[in-house]
C-alpha cells in the first residue's frame, strides 16, 4: 500500500500542464473575441489554457483571482466562469498610497466598466486595507489564483499574511494555484525578491505552514533560457524591459520568465 501510495504522489508530479489537453470551455475562454491583441501576443509565454487545466479549474466553481493588474487573467477567467461560477477579483483599491498602483487599479476598473457585457458579474473586493480580504467571507472560495504577485509581498511586507488570508476564505479542500517568477534554488528569498523572483522551496514551505499541501507542480510556464542574473531583473524581459532599446533583441529572444507553476489544496 505504501508502495502505491508513493507511485500516485509521484504521478501528480509530472508536468500535468503539458500533458493534459485544456478543457473545452478554457479554450473557449482563452480564444473570446474581447480578449486584446497585445494580451493573446502573451499566450506563448502564459500557457493560460494549460495552466488553469492544471488548477483544476471548472466552470460552476466560486474562483478569487488576487491583485489582477490590469486584467491579463480576468479577460479569460470571466468568460469561462460566466455561466454557472462565480468570478471575484481583489484589486489594489481606488484609494492605495502608491500612485502607480493606485493607477494600475484604475484602468482595470475602467476596463471592467466599459464592457458590462462581460464583467458585470464580476465581484470586485479591496485586497488589503487595513487587512487582507476583510470583504471575503471564511470558507467562501472554491480557488484562490495569483499570478506573480509573491516576490511584491516579500519584498515590501506582508508575505505570511497574505498567504494566511487565502488559506481563510477557501473551502476545506479549496486549491490555490500560484504562478510566480523562480529563483535559482539557494538564493535567499528576501535578496531574490528584489529582482522578482522566489525560490520555489521556499515558497511551498511557506504555503504549507499556512496550512496547505503541495499536490502537484508543472513545468509548463518554465524558461531554461532565464539566466535570472538580469541588470534590472525580471523587468529587463518581456514585457516590461526596463532597459528599453538596450539589448532588446537580446531579452526579447529569452522571452518571458522561468516561472513555478504549483497547485496547493487546503487542509
Amino acid at each position: 500500500m505504501k508502495l502505491i501510495k508513493l507511485l500516485l504522489i509521484s504521478l501528480l508530479f509530472i508536468n500535468i500542464g503539458t500533458v493534459s489537453a485544456a478543457d473545452d470551455f478554457i479554450e473557449k475562454a482563452v480564444a473570446a473575441e474581447h480578449r486584446s491583441a497585445e494580451n493573446k501576443a502573451r499566450d506563448i509565454y502564459r500557457h493560460p489554457a494549460e495552466t488553469l487545466s492544471f488548477f483544476g479549474l471548472q466552470p460552476e466553481l466560486k474562483v478569487l483571482e488576487i491583485l489582477p493588474g490590469r486584467g491579463w487573467y480576468t479577460e479569460i477567467l470571466s468568460t469561462a466562469l460566466s455561466e454557472k461560477g462565480q468570478l471575484t477579483v481583489a484589486s489594489f483599491g481606488e484609494n492605495h498610497p502608491n500612485d502607480y498602483l493606485r493607477g494600475v487599479h484604475n484602468d482595470f476598473i475602467k476596463m471592467l466598466d466599459a464592457s458590462p457585457e462581460i464583467y458585470g458579474k464580476i465581484k470586485r473586493v479591496v485586497f488589503e486595507d487595513k487587512g487582507y480580504l476583510k470583504e471575503v467571507a471564511d470558507g467562501s472560495q472554491d480557488m484562490v489564483v495569483t499570478f506573480r504577485n509573491t516576490h511584491n509581498w516579500i519584498r515590501y511586507g506582508g508575505i505570511e499574511d497574505a498567504y494566511r488570508s487565502f488559506h481563510r476564505v477557501l473551502k476545506k479542500g479549496g486549491v490555490l494555484g500560484v504562478v510566480q517568477h523562480r529563483a535559482n534554488r539557494d538564493d535567499d528569498a528576501k535578496a531574490s525578491s528584489q529582482k522578482g523572483y522566489v525560490p520555489e522551496s521556499y515558497l511551498i514551505r511557506l504555503a504549507e505552514d499556512m496550512g496547505f499541501e503541495l499536490v502537484a507542480k508543472s513545468e509548463v510556464n518554465a524558461n531554461p533560457e532565464d539566466t535570472k542574473d538580469h541588470p534590472e531583473g525580471v523587468w529587463t524581459l518581456p514585457p516590461s524591459y526596463r532597459l528599453k532599446d538596450v539589448d532588446k533583441e537580446k531579452y526579447s529572444a529569452i522571452g518571458e520568465s522561468d516561472r513555478m507553476t504549483l497547485r496547493f489544496v487546503k487542509l
